[in-house]
């Protein structure tokens, strides 16, 4: 395939849970919740160990019921980003305008409301997911080649400093759509 580029991601869980997915014994699931960032998939930080022990971390102390980590830990993959909706590379952006375009003249069209982002930090990202999911149908319908998976930057977290353009937690995003595009998985060293 002409569009090989391989990256390390990091995806936080349970440690068992990475243990098991490393040992084969095990497999990752999607994300297809109405409020994921780049739309459903597999979810890492790129070259983001640190980042991916703290979230699991942070979810460890969580008292909600769905919680289902409770020793922290991470897994590691190797992934070709294959086809990749690269939002870092400003080419792809006027894809995902269209799409969203495209998308809110089909909710005019049956007199319908768009999903809108919301919560802290917009953290439930309903109209994103839903215009990546347009965009990912839209293609489909038009016979493209599939995005094996999207990789964006994600501002997040307070300001490093007063003023700063830098926040706490930037990091670069993964979803993987295509489970083919992960050539392996590995438990990282501490």
């Amino acid at each position: 395939m002409p569009w090989s580029r391989y990256i390390l991601g990091y995806h936080g869980c349970d440690a068992e849970t990475a243990g098991k997915i490393a040992a084969g014994k095990d497999e990752l699931r999607p994300s297809q919740n109405d409020y994921d960032w780049l739309g459903h998939g597999l979810y890492f930080w790129e070259d983001g160990y640190e980042r991916a022990l703290r979230w699991a971390t942070e979810q460890s102390k969580s008292k909600r019921p769905q919680n289902r980590i409770k020793n922290p830990g991470v897994l590691g993959a190797v992934i070709d980003l294959g086809h990749c909706l690269d939002l870092i590379q400003v080419e792809y952006l006027d894809l995902v305008k269209d799409a969203h375009d495209r998308m809110l003249q089909l909710f005019a069209e049956i007199e319908k409301d768009p999903p809108i982002n919301a919560g802290r930090e917009m953290s439930l990202r309903k109209l994103d997911c839903a215009v990546f999911e347009s965009l990912h149908q839209f293609s489909d319908n038009e016979s493209q080649p599939r995005f094996n998976t999207v990789r964006a930057f994600f501002t997040e977290g307070e300001a490093l400093y007063p003023t700063a353009g830098i926040r706490r937690l930037d990091h670069i995003q993964i979803c993987v759509r295509d489970k083919a595009s992960i050539t392996g998985y590995f438990l990282p060293r501490q």
